[in-house]
């Protein structure tokens, strides 16, 4: 019994060191045939890592917006297998907000082959306002030291090639604007020749707390050879805030989503794969990623490799939005929304099975026979190491954080933002070195040669989701200048408000000067009688008081009060006596003072020669 005793407590105590070990198993997260495991759910839909695609907008813009903090990054493993290859390193996964659950989503690490001569500069959450706001990653320039951050850039100017391409083979690419001399410039877009396992990826602008960084442009691999897309997962706070938690993702994305079951999502700085078809995803600011161009939104070089590959094929583009639009139409053509109800789906064996399987598991890659993922074993010395490299991702992500927080809460901001200001960055613990002794398609192309700037190319105000820029008031036409619109619009308002002065457009300004001519005699007399007016008009005698406020103006209007000048006016009061005969009747009534009831006064002397006029006096005496 006591033998037994003491065994029980050895393996107690075990366990214990089993599950502290901070690089030990993993827990059981992820169950990868029918995803059991409980609290975690793991999701055949959501955003693709930044580091394996990120999106190229012609309006970058700040990031997504979260009402609360995310949670403190989890423990996360690499998988048990990697890609072959020296230039293969683990990049960890991140938290990124889903506004339909109204929570966050974990986005598994990946496996990534290494763009040659690029270094990943990882994406942060970071306090802004009432919540908390992303700041996206991207991949620098691994020769680079110092960041340099620029005012925003202007809209694009990108309307598609003006050009026959050079030969069927050439893709067009977008230009962009270029910071030179302190001020932005047009570089206008051009052709590169297509590569079968190689993607350009073009110059473009990130936004940042300081400002916007321009990432230059660079070749990556192409979709099938840059690496391993693990699926996002949602786990319950109870799941991965137990002391002790490491998760390490087991579950595969299809790379076949990049040629039709991707979407563009500008506003979140993010590719999302999966069903995404239903009409309020459109209106959310999903895309499908063959309208990208089309749209003018941004960029997809995804969208330009696939054309190119089936340059041959003219029905090509037609397919997808045929595709695009079945799904939108018919709920039943999309794809499982999660990895247990795609199992469902499979074990169903619904004849459209295989159109529809987003996932796929680490395990069963190497048993489809696909040559192009060779998978290798990691050693356990290996996967210490790589776990290990993404603490250090973390350390690094929150340096950014603080050099960038420092550098946007500066004092110079003004000065800053229209010369740029330089920051200095430490080296990023995943980068990549170019090779000179790779030959064939393990060395990339030689990179393209860009146009020369159009220095005659002139800034339009941006327009980012509906809004445009602060002081940019026409909002109808942003092709006009700013103030122009709303002088023009102002001043059909006045006309309008005028139709007789309206007639004649040449006299617009004479209008102004005629109105305030008359609307000037009339104040002077009106703000007088104003007050007075509001008890006179109750008595029905109106014409007393108007003799009466009728010597009151010349008392204020001369402004001579202290002087005896407004003492003969009394004098004049004998006057306005007479006057209800001239004074007010003239000015009110010109046309009844003809005189009709004063001139038979005079005419009763004269009587005699008229001999009708002596009737109405005879009638009058009677």
């Amino acid at each position: 019994m006591k033998f037994r005793t003491i065994a029980n407590w050895c393996l107690a105590a075990a366990l214990v060191v089993f599950a502290t070990e901070p690089y030990g198993r993993p827990l059981p997260a992820q169950d990868q045939q029918t995803d059991t495991a409980e609290g975690v759910e793991v999701l055949t839909r959501g955003p693709v890592h930044e580091a394996f695609a990120g999106t190229i907008s012609f309006h970058p813009e700040p990031g997504v917006q979260a009402p609360k903090a995310p949670p403190e990054p989890i423990e996360e493993l690499p998988p048990e297998q990697t890609l072959e290859g020296d230039n293969v390193a683990w990049i960890p996964g991140y938290w990124a907000w889903d506004d339909e659950r109204d929570d966050f989503l974990w986005i598994s690490g990946i496996w990534r082959s290494l763009p040659p001569g690029r270094q990943w500069v990882p994406g942060y959450w970071a306090e802004a306002g009432s919540g908390y706001q992303w700041t996206s990653g991207y991949w620098a320039d691994a020769s680079a030291t110092d960041v340099n951050y620029l005012p925003q850039p202007p809209a694009s100017l990108e309307a598609g090639p003006n050009i026959d391409p050079p030969s069927p083979n050439h893709i067009w690419v977008s230009g962009n604007w270029v910071w030179q001399d302190s001020r932005y410039m047009w570089q206008p877009g051009y052709f590169v020749l297509g590569q079968q396992n190689w993607v350009w990826t073009p110059s473009y602008y990130t936004w940042a707390p300081r400002g916007y960084v321009f990432v230059n442009g660079y070749w990556d691999y192409s979709v099938a050879r840059r690496g391993l897309l693990f699926a996002p997962v949602y786990m319950n706070a109870n799941i991965y805030s137990r002391n002790g938690f490491s998760y390490s993702p087991s579950i595969v994305i299809n790379t076949a989503i990049f040629a039709n079951q991707l979407f563009f999502r500008p506003s979140y700085q993010h590719y999302y794969f999966g069903d995404y078809y239903a009409s309020n995803y459109s209106s959310g600011g999903f895309y499908p990623w063959f309208a990208v161009g089309t749209r003018r939104i941004g960029y997809d070089p995804f969208f330009a490799q696939q054309r190119w590959q089936n340059r041959q094929n003219a029905n090509w583009e037609k397919g997808l939005q045929t595709s695009f639009k079945n799904r939108v139409d018919h709920e039943d053509a999309r794809p499982p929304r999660t990895f247990a109800a795609q199992q469902k789906l499979v074990k169903g064996e619904n004849a459209k099975a295989n159109d529809l399987v987003v996932a796929t598991p680490l395990a069963d890659i190497s048993k489809t026979g696909d040559k192009s993922v060779k998978l290798r074993a990691v050693k356990a010395d290996e996967r210490k190491e790589f776990a290990q490299r993404g603490q250090e991702i973390q350390k690094f992500r929150k340096e950014r954080q603080n050099v960038e927080a420092k550098a946007a809460a500066g004092t110079d901001d003004k000065t800053a933002a229209k010369a740029g200001l330089k920051q200095k960055l430490p080296q990023s613990p995943i980068a990549a070195k170019a090779d000179a002794k790779a030959t064939g398609d393990l060395a990339p192309p030689k990179a393209p040669e860009l146009p020369a700037v159009d220095t005659k190319a002139k800034p339009a105000p941006r327009d980012v989701a509906g809004k445009k820029d602060p002081g940019d008031e026409p909002a109808a036409n942003p092709k006009t200048k700013p103030g122009v619109g709303t002088a023009r619009t102002k001043a059909k308002a006045e006309a309008s408000e005028d139709p007789a002065e309206s007639a004649s457009p040449t006299q617009k300004s004479a209008p102004k000067a005629n109105a305030k001519t008359a609307v000037d005699p009339k104040p002077k007399p009106d703000p007088i009688p104003d007050p007075k007016p509001a008890p006179e008009p109750k008595p029905k005698p109106e014409p007393k008081p108007n003799p009466k406020p009728m010597p009151t103006p010349p008392k204020v209007d001369p402004t001579p009060e202290p002087k005896p000048a407004p003492k003969p006016e009394p004098k004049a009061e004998p006057k306005p006596m007479p006057q209800p005969k001239t004074a007010p009747e003239p000015k009110a009534d010109p046309k009844p003072v003809p005189a009709p009831k004063a001139a038979p006064k005079p005419d009763r002397n004269p009587a005699p020669k008229n001999k009708p006029e002596k009737g109405p006096k005879s009638n009058r005496d009677n």
